[in-house]
């Protein structure tokens, strides 16, 4: 089902959205060579907790962390794990808050140490691909606008789309309606209104776009073995565009 927010509730998942916004900004100087992603996911969800937040992922569907550190390959839902990061690994840290019962949720991309030409296009190609989905998420347009725009322009940077996993609309729980993928027709899918809470979620690969799953049945890695790169705000659909509720201010 579809909720449409009121202008208090859009205010508190800001709120939550801002305390997300800060444990990113904190992570750009804790991600260093050495540390492990069980230290990431330790660091995160004490952050949280000092910051009177829940780390709203442990326990939905089962899953038992408050973050997913996928690493290289990895597009999504990988565990975090004790085996140390080294220079030139990309890992991308997705989290969801819960601040007072108002829900937020982003997903940002880290290199670890030195990058390479190969990860800063990717890094690159997947953040503006983000920006140009939400820049269509206006009052009046459709879902398919927000993918169209994505898909068209990655298209032509001669990378993988994946298809597999999208966007979604966000609270009171971390997922409902509508679907927000990442690619579409223009003027297709559900009309966008005022009040309306989703996430844009972009995942792009070097290679393929194709997936294979872990045995865990969470983690999905790329099927040719190439990196992936995951950007995702959460925004509410406003009279006066998209407002963005998980904004790091800089990026």
């Amino acid at each position: 089902m579809i909720t449409l927010k009121s202008a208090r509730e859009i205010e508190m998942m800001a709120e939550s959205g801002a305390l997300l916004a800060n444990v990113h900004r904190e992570l750009r100087e804790f991600i260093q060579p050495g540390i492990t992603s069980w230290d990431i996911e330790e660091f995160v969800h004490d952050f949280i907790k000092k910051n009177r937040g829940i780390a709203a992922q442990i326990g939905f569907e089962g899953y038992e962390y408050a973050t997913c550190c996928s690493i290289n390959d990895e597009i999504c839902h990988g565990f975090p794990r004790k085996e140390p990061l080294k220079s030139g690994d990309l890992i991308k840290v997705d989290m969801c808050i819960d601040l007072n019962g108002a829900m937020s949720d982003s997903c940002w991309t880290y290199v670890v140490g030195e990058s390479t030409a190969e990860i800063d296009r990717l890094m690159a190609v997947t953040k503006k691909a983000l920006y140009l989905g939400i820049e269509q998420a206006q009052v009046g347009n459709r879902i398919g606008d927000i993918g169209h725009a994505i898909q068209s322009y990655v298209a032509g940077e001669e990378l993988g789309l994946v298809r597999d996993f999208v966007g979604h609309g966000v609270g009171p729980t971390i997922h409902e309606a509508p679907s927000v993928p990442a690619y579409g027709e223009p003027g297709k899918g559900v009309r966008l209104k005022e009040g309306m809470v989703i996430t844009v979620e972009p995942m792009i690969n070097t290679g393929t776009w194709r997936l294979k799953m872990d045995d865990n049945n969470w983690t999905a890695r790329t099927l040719d073995g190439g990196l992936s790169c995951q950007y995702e705000h959460t925004l509410a659909i406003t009279k006066d565009g998209p407002r963005i509720l998980t904004s790091q201010g800089d990026q």
